[in-house]
């Protein structure tokens, strides 16, 4: 082992003047117990809760890594592995995963620890998001690259490096079928 700083995670082109951050400097966990006003028709933590918790941690770790506003493009992948409860505390860990010019993917698990047992948290959701950091007129601006400081991390930035390939080819695939709809004379 070294005293080395971490080799900083591939670039965009063009990014290379502004300083990388480590993946450590912006991770972040919220922690919220859940009540009943949290609750939906079965009695569980509804999931637009958890969804909320999940931008809102998501968001914090965004501005964090750059340095100012960020907001919300796009959620995928969010997934609910298990129910949510009152009076569980559920603890949401977010981190950068990768960043692109003007963009970021922030990765987030959802951990909860049920109150009435002293069994560790586990977890129950997890989720992608990209926040592209504005600056005050709302244009997008430049993000620090992302600078990976364990293997973990340097797994989840290419594993973001497949998601963002997978969203840049279905917008394509999207937009190649409305434009032949419309050349065809289709209307939606």
């Amino acid at each position: 082992m070294t005293d080395q700083a971490p080799a900083p995670l591939p670039e965009s082109p063009g990014i290379t003047d502004i300083p990388g951050k480590p993946v450590s400097a912006s991770r972040t966990t919220l922690s919220h117990i859940m009540t009943h006003n949290d609750t939906n028709l079965l009695g569980t933590v509804h999931g637009g809760v958890i969804m909320k918790l999940v931008d809102d941690a998501a968001g914090a770790v965004a501005g964090r890594h750059s340095g100012g506003p960020a907001v919300t493009a796009s959620m995928d992948e969010m997934a609910f592995l298990e129910p949510v409860r009152v009076g569980d505390l559920v603890h949401v860990k977010a981190q950068v995963n990768w960043t692109g010019r003007t963009s970021m993917e922030v990765g987030v698990r959802v951990l909860a620890e049920r109150w009435n047992e002293s069994a560790p948290a586990t977890q129950v959701g997890s989720a992608y998001l990209v926040f592209a950091a504005v600056d005050a007129d709302g244009k997008p601006r430049r993000v620090p690259p992302v600078m990976a400081e364990t293997e973990r991390d340097r797994r989840r930035n290419q594993e973001a490096q497949i998601r963002r390939t997978h969203r840049l080819a279905r917008r394509r695939a999207i937009v190649e079928l409305r434009e032949k709809r419309a050349a065809d004379g289709i209307e939606d």
